[in-house]
């Protein structure tokens, strides 16, 4: 596969990735990304995909970022007391150590599946 330049990401029309495609950082004017959206408190809200941007790099494919359109973006549904709970609930389920039952304090990562006193007990018994 050939390796993309940033000129290869200039495709206002469409012909050669089906959608319009622009190099990274220079989107157009009344478009925007997910998080771009989500900053000015609106969602994608349904539509297609407008046109995307893309970032060559070495031996990988490139980077693709999504632009949607602003004008027919949708405002942010508004968090209700259930999404509120139910949010707290699942944030206490991810701090709670499946091991020992008790709550860590913080999250724990996944990759020890327990808290670190429960991971290392050695080492807490030591300091």
């Amino acid at each position: 596969m050939r390796r993309l330049t940033p000129a290869d990401c200039f495709d206002p029309t469409g012909e050669r990735f089906g959608i319009p495609t622009f190099p990274w950082s220079c989107a157009p004017d009344g478009m925007a990304t997910r998080r771009q959206l989500r900053i000015r408190g609106l969602r994608p809200g349904g539509q297609d995909i407008a046109a995307q941007m893309l970032r060559p790099r070495r031996r990988r494919e490139p980077l693709t970022a999504y632009l949607y359109r602003i004008d027919l973006a949708r405002p942010v549904r508004p968090m209700t007391p259930a999404r509120w709970a139910a949010l707290a609930k699942a944030n206490a389920a991810r701090r709670r150590c499946p091991e020992c039952g008790a709550d860590a304090g913080y999250v724990i990562p996944p990759t020890l599946g327990t808290c670190v006193t429960c991971a290392f007990p050695e080492e807490q018994r030591a300091a």
